[in-house]
């Protein structure tokens, strides 16, 4: 017989091993999807139980996954793991769960794999979820499955069509602060209660112009704008899908600024509700301060500057005001309007050669730094390391405090979509502008006095006096710089030439893609080139099939190219007759296609509904589920509502949180929903990070196939790939590194269970946390131990005893459960398991494992290891699933220690310990604390001035 087979027979058949693990797993599997366990039941629709809505309600999800090809690394399911915790806890509380899982299917990976190897990028997107949802259902979460779905289903794009279309027939009301109808917008027009935008009457109009001032309002509207254009792509990305570096955040293809016609949504009417609303929340105080730096509101002034030889004026918007003394050039963004008009044919006298840019006349060389500027992104062209370029445009303005002209200015580094796309440069009072000041020769004035010490030879930007800051009509000087602004605004409003305004770094959202894999918009053009919205009887828009899914192709450097949509070769398609009320007519598609966030931003809704075929949520289910003033929101002033837990990594901060948060609102404001946030508590969990191994050309190779060799002085160890050395670093598990373990390796070696309580177990939830896959056999030796002080591993027989269990025993269960709630509560879980360790190893030591407190430790464990703790309980006894029992609760009398220890100091110092009763008085624990041995040899001959008794745990005595 071999070492394996002697192994093999000598193994107890019910020893908990990853074997035993596996087909216990699979068989909870199956009965909890077989008996629709977790299916949470709604207050109408086909899923209406009212019998089970008496129970509070709890809504909980994870962020949207994307379904990639590599399937699971075990950094992804941290967050997956510790929701279905959460949700499988908050069940024994007693609650109705809303806790299911779908997939943000569309977007640009499928499609790039679409291009490569001409499959379909539905056929690639199902099969992924397909793995997606076999590896979620192997780690045992308790998803909902009847409500799952994914973005691409066309029963759901449905919706997102219809959703698109509530925002383009919606107006911003600034009076009243909120999205109304378009209908109520041209009522507005018609009676002259809203003033048309050049003012004329709406009789005065025809009809082309009506549309105009109609779509000039709408919160989803076309406009020529200057957009990213990523060659390598075939596409337009926004602004936030741009890296420092000036490429794409996904592929790191170079972007390009381009003028193109693109849909855009009007989220800047909702900047100071989306900042505002963020104090309603339950927020990590760093992600609202991400979306308030993102929105960017910023009080100041617009002044205005006028041309010299010209009617043009240039507007400013300004956060220093009170500097204005101090602006001594003006820099215009590259494609500012104005650009064109001021440029004369010659330079005029007095020009710098610095600032020519090496052309004969302003034009030329303004025609050559446009050009080169287009060729850049937003992010390149803020960066604040690079080196200052500009050209002078030949046109000087007057600054209206000092009257000197001063020279104007085009710069890539100030940008058409931020304020007016202008500034009035002081380069005393800012960095960018000294930089600018001092590369072009141009003067510098302080107005503000610098603090003692500070260099000459930079900017001050700190608070002080005013100096430099007066004329015939006003002074600033002397006065801090608060008091100068009020006071300079007072006066540019009494002067006619500026105001006091707010400001927004926040722009219109970027709509439109060139791409194949995204939701049609709903819309069609008439032979006008007007937009017709598509009626909801035609919905949903669906992608037609074609042949090649690839935009037109493109070198990623061709900075020259411009986007095509890959639908716009779609001609049967594009063109279509349609009867929208008027008779049979042709019309063009829209041929750009919807971000992939579009199906993000309202998918928590659909999840309580998924299965209305009439409309995109049932009232009553979104008002149960996601209304104000329930659930976690109950007895919370000003609630929001929302999703009670919502869970995912950081790196959504700004993107899909904002814009979800918008068309929240909006459909809040059209009175399609009772909830005005959708995600009223937010958590982010950390990443797995792995150690990683690179060759000496600096290139990842597989992390698995690289040997230790540990060093036999016991020094660091060395590492080795195919016998070449190798060197050994930390980082983000993924692909990239060659550095993944899948959750399909784990499960195979340990059990879903051990997986799931080693993952919860690597540290707090919300830190990054290293993973070893060695460290993981310390979690299933716990399980392991539970398990043998439940089961016989030779006969499966329950070994639990009927017989009380000893006092101290039932302190610790009790103190366990009123600790484990507490960090239940917090997603505290590698607390939990701590205490859970504890508990069983008591119990490891006693003779036998008393029922009294097997059970609550089985039932603390089951949100955890919930596979194990359905398999114990019925071993025990019990002829109903662990789900939904009542978590234990505890005995606030075995919480109170009968002993506890005492700490006795001398002149503050510790001098012995006292076990004394909890309940002692005041006076004899001073008695017995003066009585210790200890502490009359510290005292000897000296007397006792004080005696200071905190009772139970401290007395100090004071000698002298």
């Amino acid at each position: 017989m071999t070492n394996e087979q002697k192994t093999a027979s000598d193994t107890p058949k019910f020893r908990y091993t990853a074997e035993l693990a596996g087909r216990i797993e699979q068989a909870w599997q199956d009965k909890w999807e077989q008996e629709g366990t977790f299916n949470a039941p709604n207050p109408s629709g086909p899923w209406a139980d009212p019998d089970a809505l008496g129970k509070d309600k709890y809504f909980l999800q994870d962020m949207f996954p994307y379904p990639s090809g590599a399937g699971l690394h075990v950094g992804h399911p941290l967050g997956f793991i510790a929701t279905d915790v959460f949700a499988r806890y908050q069940r024994m509380t007693g609650k109705n769960v809303l806790y299911t899982m779908g997939f943000d299917a569309f977007g640009l990976p499928a499609e790039q794999y679409a291009v490569q190897t001409g499959q379909h990028p539905r056929k690639t997107t199902e099969d992924n979820i397909v793995t997606y949802r076999r590896q979620l259902r192997r780690l045992g979460l308790s998803h909902d499955l009847r409500r799952s779905f994914a973005t691409i289903d066309p029963e759901y794009y449905k919706w997102t069509q219809w959703i698109f279309l509530k925002i383009y027939n919606a107006w911003y009301d600034e009076q009243a602060g909120k999205a109304r109808p378009i209908e109520e917008l041209v009522a507005g027009y018609e009676s002259g209660q809203i003033a048309t935008p050049d003012g004329r009457a709406w009789a005065d109009l025809d009809a082309v112009e009506r549309t105009a001032a109609v779509d000039a309002r709408r919160l989803a509207y076309k406009k020529e704008v200057p957009v990213n254009w990523a060659p390598g792509l075939g596409t337009v990305v926004a602004n936030e899908e741009v890296t420092n570096e000036g490429l794409t955040e996904r592929g790191d293809m170079p972007v390009f600024r381009r003028n193109l016609s693109q849909w855009m949504m009007r989220i800047t009417a909702y900047a100071d509700r989306l900042i505002d609303d963020l104090d309603r929340m339950e927020w990590p105080e760093s992600i609202k301060a991400m979306q308030r730096n993102w929105i960017g509101r910023s009080q100041g002034a617009a002044l205005s500057f006028q041309v010299d030889g010209s009617d043009a004026s240039i507007e400013v918007f300004t956060t220093r005001p009170d500097t204005v003394f101090g602006a001594t050039f003006m820099v215009l963004a590259p494609e500012h309007p104005l650009v064109e008009q001021i440029v004369p044919a010659q330079w005029p006298e007095g020009t710098k050669d610095v600032w020519t840019g090496g052309a004969a006349d302003p034009r030329a060389a303004v025609a050559d730094y446009r050009l080169a500027a287009s060729r850049k992104s937003d992010v390149e062209r803020q960066a604040d390391e690079k080196t200052k370029t500009g050209v002078f445009t030949g046109a000087y303005a007057t600054n209206p405090l000092t009257g000197n002209a001063i020279p104007v200015f085009i710069a890539d580094y100030v940008l058409m979509g931020y304020g007016t796309g202008a500034i009035m440069a002081v380069p005393g009072q800012d960095d960018r502008d000294w930089a600018y000041a001092t590369a072009f020769e141009l003067p510098i004035v302080r107005t503000v006095q610098p603090a003692n010490g500070h260099p000459d030879d930079q900017p001050f930007l700190g608070d002080g006096p005013a100096i430099n800051s007066a004329n015939g009509r006003i002074s600033l000087d002397g006065m801090g710089v608060a008091d100068a602004k009020a006071k300079i605004i007072e006066f540019v409003e009494a002067e006619g030439f500026g105001h006091g305004t707010i400001n927004y770094k926040l722009r219109d959202w970027l709509f439109s893609r060139q791409r194949y894999w995204g939701e049609p918009f709903p819309i069609v053009y008439d032979q006008d080139g007007v937009a017709h919205p598509l009626p909801d009887s035609m919905l949903p828009v669906e992608l037609p099939e074609v042949a090649d899914y690839s935009p037109k192709t493109y070198a990623p450097d061709d900075k020259d190219s411009m986007p095509e949509s890959p639908l716009s070769r779609a001609q049967e398609w594009v063109s279509v007759e349609l009867d929208l009320g008027d008779g049979p007519k042709t019309y063009r598609r829209e041929t750009d296609t919807m971000p992939n966030w579009a199906g993000s931003c309202w998918y928590e809704m659909r999840y309580t509904d998924p299965d209305n075929h009439d409309r995109f949520v049932d009232r009553e289910c979104e008002e149960y589920w996601m209304g104000p003033g329930r659930g976690a929101g109950k007895g919370v002033a000003n609630d929001p509502g929302g999703v009670d837990l919502y869970v995912g990594g950081v790196e959504h901060a700004v993107l899909h949180l904002l814009y979800a948060r918008f068309w929240h609102k909006v459909l809040f404001d059209l009175g399609e929903i009772s909830s005005q946030e959708p995600f009223r508590r937010l958590f982010n969990q950390g990443y797995v990070q792995a150690f990683a191994f690179r060759d000496h050309r600096g290139q990842p190779v597989p992390a698995a196939e690289v040997e230790e060799h540990p060093s036999a002085s016991g020094g660091e160890s060395t590492w080795t790939w195919q016998g070449q050395p190798v060197t050994r670093e930390y980082g983000k598990m993924g692909k990239s590194l060659k550095n993944v373990v899948t959750p399909d390796e784990m499960c195979q070696q340990y059990g879903a269970d051990t997986f799931r309580v080693y993952e919860m177990s690597m540290g707090p939830l919300d830190q990054s946390r290293p993973w070893e896959t060695r460290a993981v056999v310390g979690s299933q030796r716990f399980l392991q131990r539970l398990w043998r002080n439940v089961v016989d591993e030779e006969t499966g027989e329950s070994v639990v005893s009927d017989d009380p269990a000893d006092e101290a025993t039932l302190r610790l269960l009790h103190k366990t459960i009123e600790a484990v709630r507490g960090d239940f509560e917090t997603l505290g879980y590698n607390t939990t398991i701590a205490r859970l360790i504890e508990l069983n190893n008591a119990l490891t030591r006693l003779d036998a494992s008393p029922r009294s407190v097997v059970e609550p430790l089985v039932q603390m464990v089951a949100p955890l290891a919930p596979h194990i703790a359905e398999e114990l309980w019925q071993r025990l006894g019990h002829d109903t699933s662990i789900t939904f029992e009542p978590f234990p609760q505890a005995d606030p009398a075995l919480l109170v220690d009968d002993t506890v220890t005492c700490v006795v100091q001398v002149l503050g110092k510790v001098r012995d310990r006292l076990e004394v009763a909890a309940d002692i008085s005041d006076a004899d624990l001073e008695a017995a604390a003066l009585a210790s041995d200890r502490v009359q040899s510290t005292i000897g001959d000296k007397s006792v001035r004080k005696v200071i008794v905190r009772a139970p745990k401290l007395v100090n005595i004071v000698v002298g």
